[in-house]
């Protein structure tokens, strides 16, 4: 058994894409279309970001020249976020996602803060919790919008954002999350649909989304957070099921938000947090957090 770190290749790329599919199943590439297609090609170019903006931080397990296992990991701002670990299932409880872990968390040495999401796998529970992380279970929003129950959006406006308001995001980062996503954001915002940015006196927020998904809201304050969800759920497309994940009970606002418009509730993994409390009103994405 080999650990080396992820090298920005496409061959190191395709790898990791490779064992999350068979990890995940059809969850990460089992079920083919122009979304799953999109979604990995997607995951192959942040694989490579990530080699480049923390390289101490992505490592590779190799068995006999194969790749069975992957750790993604990033630190933000004296924040350490874990972004993916997934083991092939066929050498699962060899320990090669432990060996994975302890040379990701060696990348967040000196961070007082660390966050991740969990899967609803035991083992990978179990991982995280034996790192130190407190488990918050998660819910996932899902299904078709019913349109009559988006309220009047009252006199918040929300636009389109981009690259004039980097600073405006790393603001509210910092603000809701104790750090910014710095260069993550340059990345979202080339592979994600739409970026929608608030800005008033009720507050700062922005929301990312694709498709149907919510991938990412930071807003400093609730009726801030409210707005931009019901403006991302309003624009998802006719036909397109609508996706809000990792919601803790921290964020009832999203709960309520998604019940409004007829969103199906249903329990989704963990979200898990090392020195902090809770960022609030915050939905993390699970690809950067």
């Amino acid at each position: 058994m080999i650990i080396r770190p992820v090298r920005d290749s496409a061959a190191d790329a395709a790898a990791v894409r490779e064992v999350a599919a068979a990890a995940f199943g059809d969850r990460a590439g089992g079920v083919r279309g122009a979304a799953t297609d999109a979604r990995a090609v997607r995951g192959e170019a942040r694989a490579r970001h990530l080699a480049r903006t923390d390289p101490q931080g992505c490592w590779l397990a190799e068995d006999g020249g194969r790749v069975v296992g992957v750790a993604l990991s990033l630190r933000r701002e004296g924040v350490w976020l874990l972004a993916l670990l997934v083991v092939d299932p066929a050498v699962q409880g060899k320990g090669v996602g432990r060996l994975l872990l302890q040379r990701a968390a060696a990348h967040g040495r000196g961070c007082l803060r660390g966050m991740l999401c969990a899967s609803p796998s035991p083992a990978a529970v179990r991982r995280c919790r034996l790192a130190g992380f407190t488990l918050h279970p998660a819910m996932r929003l899902r299904g078709p919008v019913d349109r009559a129950g988006l309220q009047d959006p009252g006199d918040i406006p929300v636009h389109p954002g981009g690259p004039g308001q980097l600073h405006l995001l790393d603001s509210v980062d910092r603000r809701v999350r104790g750090s910014a996503h710095g260069a993550d954001h340059g990345f979202m915002l080339a592979h994600f649909e739409e970026l929608l940015v608030a800005d008033s006196l009720a507050g700062s927020g922005y929301c990312y989304r694709d498709g149907g998904e919510v991938k990412l809201l930071a807003a400093t304050s609730k009726r801030m957070a409210v707005r931009l969800l019901r403006e991302a759920l309003a624009r998802v497309p006719e036909g397109t099921d609508a996706v809000v994940e990792h919601v803790t009970a921290e964020q009832e606002w999203a709960v309520d938000v998604g019940l409004e418009v007829g969103l199906t509730v249903e329990t989704h993994g963990y979200l898990g947090l090392r020195g902090m409390r809770p960022p609030v009103p915050y939905l993390p994405d699970g690809a950067f957090l």
